[in-house]
């Protein structure tokens, strides 16, 4: 059965873009609390966020899925082979990533503006929304890069989701199963509409870096 196309553009969208939005929150938080605060073990958290960048998404795909699988600590939340689950494995590669990104964006501000913002007055949270003004261009390139490491990955969708038809085939695994049955039309459109995606993605990131574009002045 062939699924049709907007439902996998659709199921896609939706897993990925929800996946990178959870990311995002936990990401920004977690390496703008690496990147400021004195943490006990930061420099170790610091390496197994570096490490998490570098893992395998089929690395990430199997350990959710012992995770989930019905006989697994998880199993009784009936989340192997669901949309849900998906997500779950995307927010776990696309975390480290937006993580990382945001620890090196906010060593590169000026190191003084800390405490610049405290002898004006800011608070803690001040200060952190402060800083993240100020690396807000580098943060939305982190929740891009985000975005598109979840689109674009296949191992973690394969085992997950279990490419069901009409449950949580998405694009990357459809193009593996119509290449595996020798369709390369069908599977070269799929890799088309994922190429224009990441095309699209870009063009959005240099046009708010643009000097004249609103998101670039201060």
């Amino acid at each position: 059965m062939v699924e049709p196309l907007h439902e996998v553009l659709a199921r896609s969208a939706y897993v990925s873009l929800s996946a990178t939005l959870i990311a995002s929150v936990i990401g920004i938080g977690l390496g703008t609390a690496l990147g400021l605060a004195r943490l006990p073990g930061r420099g170790f958290l610091t390496a197994v966020v570096n490490t998490g960048m570098a893992v395998p998404t089929v690395v990430v795909g199997l350990a959710v899925a012992l995770l989930l699988w019905r006989s697994g600590p998880l199993g009784d939340l009936g989340l192997i082979y669901t949309v849900q689950g998906m997500i779950i494995a995307q927010v776990l590669i696309a975390t480290p990533l937006i993580t990382g990104i945001t620890m090196a964006a906010l060593h590169l501000l000026p190191p003084d503006l800390p405490d610049q913002l405290r002898s004006l007055g800011a608070n803690r949270a001040q200060l952190v929304v402060r800083l993240w003004i100020e690396a807000r261009l580098p943060l939305l390139a982190a929740a891009m890069a985000g975005f598109g490491h979840a689109i674009s990955e296949v191992g973690s969708a394969t085992i997950v989701g279990g490419n069901i038809h009409g449950q949580t085939q998405v694009m990357t695994t459809a193009i593996v199963e119509y290449v595996g049955r020798g369709e390369f039309g069908v599977a070269i459109v799929y890799g088309v509409i994922l190429l224009g995606l990441a095309f699209v993605i870009n063009a959005l990131l240099v046009s708010v870096q643009r000097p004249g574009a609103s998101w670039a002045r201060s």
